[in-house]
């Protein structure tokens, strides 16, 4: 792996704190080559599920081989595992805790290491912050070419959440659930373009229904095609469906949860 290569930093830890430049800095006095970039910090704290899906949907944008650190840890400190997931294109490096289940169901191979080479930890350690003295420096040292069989050895059975996935109870109906609300009040569920496609259904089918809470969803192209303050739905740009209220907050506006109901039912 060349010295330029490109690390990633999701976690909970805010914009407030210094924790995520202190990572950095960690990453930098090892590898001063390598570039850090930032998916979000604002993963809500140790709400695992939630980085879960922003890891999923961030990491496709980078170039292949980039090293995507994730620090959503509320075991941090206990006898969970420190872990580095390799894929056929992409490496995950955080807690054994279930953050990288998307990962894993998503990626047609891929191996995961225990990592336990402390030699490349930093020498100096806390049991509260694996992200600065564990993940950040092993990043670091992957990033400058060390093979990651020298971290650790494979393990073949590691923690993986309960991830919701939609179910058709008849050809023409899917249900899902709303399991992401983003900084702007929209909710994503777990519904995808071709599921609805797959319905008979498209944009321009007014006899498709979308349902959540009872409540119909028209299905827009974009935000601004409506122009009132009611609850609609589109294919977001993750290819997954999505209700909205244009230029509102939808989750607090209509009181949306991760975890409601929803339905599409075609004609």
């Amino acid at each position: 792996m060349e010295q330029r290569a490109i690390i990633t930093l999701t976690s909970d830890f805010g914009y407030k704190d210094p924790f995520a430049g202190i990572m950095k800095g960690v990453i930098l006095s090892i590898n001063p080559l390598a570039t850090v970039v930032d998916i979000t910090h604002g993963i809500r704290p140790q709400n695992v599920l939630e980085a879960a899906f922003a890891i999923e949907t961030g990491f496709k944008s980078f170039p292949n081989k980039t090293i995507h650190i994730v620090v959503v840890d509320p075991g941090v400190g206990s006898n969970r595992r420190p872990i580095l997931v390799a894929t056929d294109y992409h490496y995950f490096i955080g807690p054994d805790n279930g953050v990288f289940s998307r990962i894993y169901s998503s990626s047609e191979s891929f191996s995961v290491i225990n990592i336990t080479a402390e030699h490349y930890f930093l020498p100096q350690r806390s049991s509260t912050f694996h992200g600065r003295d564990i993940f950040a420096p092993v990043a670091a040292w992957l990033s400058k070419g060390i093979s990651i069989s020298k971290f650790g050895d494979p393990i073949y059975k590691y923690t993986e959440l309960s991830i919701p996935v939609p179910v058709k109870p008849s050809p023409k109906v899917v249900e899902g659930e709303v399991i992401y609300i983003d900084h702007f009040g929209n909710a994503t569920t777990n519904i995808t373009a071709q599921m609805i496609d797959e319905l008979g259904a498209n944009n321009q089918n007014s006899n498709l229904k979308v349902l959540l809470k009872n409540r119909m969803a028209p299905l827009k192209k974009y935000y601004s095609e409506t122009g009132d303050k009611e609850l609609y739905s589109l294919i977001n740009s993750f290819g997954y469906l999505e209700f909205f209220v244009n230029s509102a907050h939808a989750s607090s506006v209509f009181d949306i949860k991760v975890g409601e109901k929803v339905a599409v039912m075609g004609a």
